[in-house]
């Protein structure tokens, strides 16, 4: 199974979009948001030019997302970014419901899935279901060689650096790696009755992380 031809069209509008962000005096992030094959919105990080540390890419589109279709529930869209979305851009990822989440640049150190798994953690859907919405499917690598040439060529030394500490992963090549399958949606009747019994005295205890799945190599 490789890539479908829309997930590179939106991951090239993110690369681009980079790009644009550089020329702004940006760091380098970007993010699309995609319905049905069409982009509903993107946006770059606005952190220097708003003087905000919370205007991220991820949280700008999904705002904008939002407003254009008039809902709070995007779980029909997909979000594609450059780098992976921090835990700040994940928690309202998982609060809007998107199903699927597509990157090019994993982020150990930082990142919403590889460090902190906001987006791969089912206890916050079942202890809350009527806020968030189940874990979506994560995609990465996609890209990747692109979406890393614009970061070199923005600044080679902050590249080499911000490698070596570990904050964004390298890799060899452009495989999509399917990190989190999509699960099957629960109903919500199974979600209420999951959230009771949690309530139950003697139930409330911290659940363990799930066992990391082995990635899934596409194309």
């Amino acid at each position: 199974m490789n890539p479908s031809d829309i997930d590179l069209k939106m991951m090239r509008r993110c690369v681009e979009l980079s790009a644009e962000a550089v020329r702004a005096n940006e760091l380098p992030f970007s993010c699309v948001i995609c319905r049905d094959g069409e982009i509903v919105a993107e946006a770059t990080n606005r952190v220097v030019r708003d003087g905000d540390v919370t205007h991220h890419a991820e949280i700008l589109a999904i705002s904008a997302a939002q407003r254009a279709l008039g809902r709070n529930n995007l779980s029909d869209c997909t979000i594609y970014s450059n780098v992976e979305p921090c835990p700040m851009c994940s928690f309202p990822i998982r609060e809007t419901k998107i199903g699927r989440v597509v990157y090019a640049i994993s982020s150990p150190m930082m990142g919403g899935h590889s460090k902190w798994n906001v987006l791969g953690d089912r206890q916050i859907s079942d202890v809350m279901p009527q806020v968030f919405g189940d874990a979506p499917e994560v995609c990465a690598g996609l890209l990747y060689r692109d979406a890393a040439t614009v970061w070199r060529s923005w600044n080679p030394l902050f590249w080499f650096g911000i490698r070596l500490r570990g904050c964004l992963a390298e890799s060899n090549n452009d495989a999509m790696a399917i990190l989190q399958p999509q699960p099957q949606r629960r109903g919500l009747t199974r979600r209420f009755i999951t959230w009771m019994t949690q309530m139950l005295p003697g139930k409330r205890a911290v659940a363990s992380a799930p066992p990391r799945t082995q990635p899934k190599i596409v194309g």
